[in-house]
């Protein structure tokens, strides 16, 4: 057997090397027996202790951690030491940890991500391995390998290109997909595809670990892209590629030439445009009103943006719309003024939701023309949702709904104490991070977090179970209605619009199920239907435990 076969799941480390295998790793939680036969015996202090005593040692360690950015470096590190005690401390407190995990800390992390690097945790494939990707994955040690997350760095939320730092964000999605709805950690792998960077400052930066080289021609990108899907097809077959956070045109780009070929998504695109869905859909299950029947402004015309108006155009046509009627009620504003039919240098993708209407660059008055009942910031520009705005709004709707989406925190297009206060509380708010609750003429309001961790992670353990052939954007439409649907009422009374964190796990599973009856459904699904597919579905979670 040549070496390239050997899965690291067959290899049995000893002595020192077992505390060096984050999988196998238990640290202070082996027995006696272990320690013998592992070669363990005077490596470890004496005493053995249970997992959940070790994670009261890590819950003490964080306490004395005096910044987020300081505790997602040392969850890193425990990652990197102790798989299992990792995804037990996580998976305990998700609605501690999964804003320290990813949005909003895990900017901050990007940001300085060549300084305080540790340790590799995934693959880096430059543009200078082109001819050989296929060879270089396969040093990955794992075969079976059914999700990867690949990045260019190129546009890493409100950040802009950030190249090679943007590797924090691929191996913060696939945490995510095992915090929060159990998919093996094995079989997930996190990889930056280094093309260069447009950041000058990066590429001065004596810390920076990327290429310091501008990105190539789209037809050498195209090349280069085209080799990686084709090598990962080869290497990993089956495996579901995660594209996420590449530049806008790109993003697009690439979506349209794969979606149909392989199995594959976009995160920024139809996560983004499925979590958008649902809180769109319980904030009309509190109003009382159909989709079908709303005229959704997006301040934002790039990636998110045209995948979320796809996306709603795809649910209005479920619910008997024609395309050409569901885009009519669709209307965008950019840096450039309303997007319409007479301007020019629009995008394909824009076009379809370029309308006949007089040139504006003034939103508070395009909001007047327009009238829409839905307004949803993608602009990652910090306060363009104005005092003049919310109260436009408020005008036109008895409970304007107002999606603030862009992250990081200082990027949201208005706070929800703004919305709340400038609306008179009558504002149905979300926002793509978490803010705390607001208090307004005695009532307090929660503002929903319109995260992506709702929706891809379902997405993820519904593509692990069934194995699909395809992800169709009907995929994501189901998983946003499952989202909306687990929405009680008394979550509702508090402005919420997403089901709570604190059952994250639970919530993933009850989505992922839908999803997963969608598949088996539409024939997209390649293994044989179960009786009780929650059930299934459950039997292959992971949970952390030696």
């Amino acid at each position: 057997m040549s070496t390239s076969q050997v899965s690291s799941e067959t290899t049995s480390p000893k002595g020192i090397g077992v505390l060096d295998d984050a999988r196998h790793n238990k640290e202070t939680a082996f027995s006696q027996e272990e320690r013998e036969a592992l070669g363990l015996v005077g490596l470890l202090p004496p005493a053995v202790e249970s997992l959940d005593r070790q994670v009261e040692r890590v819950m003490t360690h964080l306490e004395l951690k005096p910044t987020d950015l300081e505790r997602y470096i040392y969850l890193i590190d425990l990652a990197d030491r102790d798989e299992t005690l990792f995804y037990r401390t996580v998976m305990s407190d998700p609605a501690r940890f999964i804003p320290i995990l990813y949005d909003p800390t895990v900017a901050d992390a990007c940001l300085l991500f060549g300084h305080i690097y540790r340790r590799a945790r995934g693959l880096y494939i430059t543009r200078e391995m082109k001819g050989r990707m296929a060879a270089v994955m396969r040093n990955w040690p794992e075969r079976d390998v059914r999700f990867i997350c690949v990045s260019t760095g190129g546009r890493i939320l409100g950040l802009g290109d950030i190249g090679a730092n943007g590797m924090g964000i691929p191996i913060g999605k696939l945490q995510l997909y095992t915090a929060c709805a159990g998919v093996q950690p094995r079989c997930l792998l996190p990889i930056l595809l280094d093309i260069g960077t447009t950041n000058d400052a990066l590429r001065a930066d004596p810390l920076y670990l990327g290429l310091r080289e501008k990105p190539p021609s789209q037809r050498e990108l195209d090349d280069i892209v085209e080799e990686f899907v084709q090598a990962v097809q080869e290497v990993f077959p089956g495996c579901c590629i995660h594209f996420e956070d590449w530049k806008g045109t790109d993003a697009i780009r690439y979506l349209d030439r794969y979606i149909d070929k392989i199995l594959c998504y976009n995160d920024d695109i139809q996560g983004t445009a499925a979590v958008a869905l649902a809180g769109i859909t319980t904030a009309l299950q509190i109003i009382g009103a159909p989709l079908t029947e709303q005229r959704i402004l997006f301040l934002g015309a790039g990636s998110a943006g045209i995948g979320i108006a796809n996306l709603i155009v795809s649910a209005m046509q479920r619910k008997g719309l024609s395309k050409e009627a569901a885009r009519s009620r669709i209307a965008m504003f950019d840096i450039d003024g309303l997007v319409e039919s007479s301007r020019p240098g629009l995008s394909d993708a824009q076009k379809v939701f370029a309308h006949k209407a007089q040139p504006s660059n003034d939103l508070v008055k395009t909001i007047e023309s327009f009238k829409p009942t839905i307004l949803i910031g993608v602009s990652t520009k910090g306060g363009a949702f104005t005092e003049q705005v919310v109260e436009a709004m408020s005008r036109l709707n008895k409970r304007p709904i107002i999606f603030p989406l862009s992250n990081p925190t200082d990027r949201a297009e208005c706070t929800p104490e703004q919305a709340y206060t400038w609306s008179n509380g009558t504002a149905l708010y979300a926002a793509g991070v978490q803010f705390p609750d607001v208090t307004f003429k005695g009532k307090t309001y929660h503002p929903g977090q319109a995260n992506n961790f709702y929706i891809f992670p379902a997405i993820g353990l519904a593509t692990y179970a069934a194995r699909p052939r395809r992800l169709t954007n009907e995929c994501f439409v189901v998983a946003a209605e499952a989202s909306a649907d687990q929405v009680g009422p008394e979550l509702r009374a508090r402005g919420m619009l997403y089901p709570s964190q604190a059952n994250i796990l639970e919530t993933e599973v009850t989505t992922a199920t839908r999803v997963a009856e969608f598949m088996f459904d539409e024939g997209l699904a390649q293994v044989e239907r179960p009786r009780d597919i929650r059930a299934w579905i459950e039997g292959q979670l992971y949970k952390p435990q030696y």
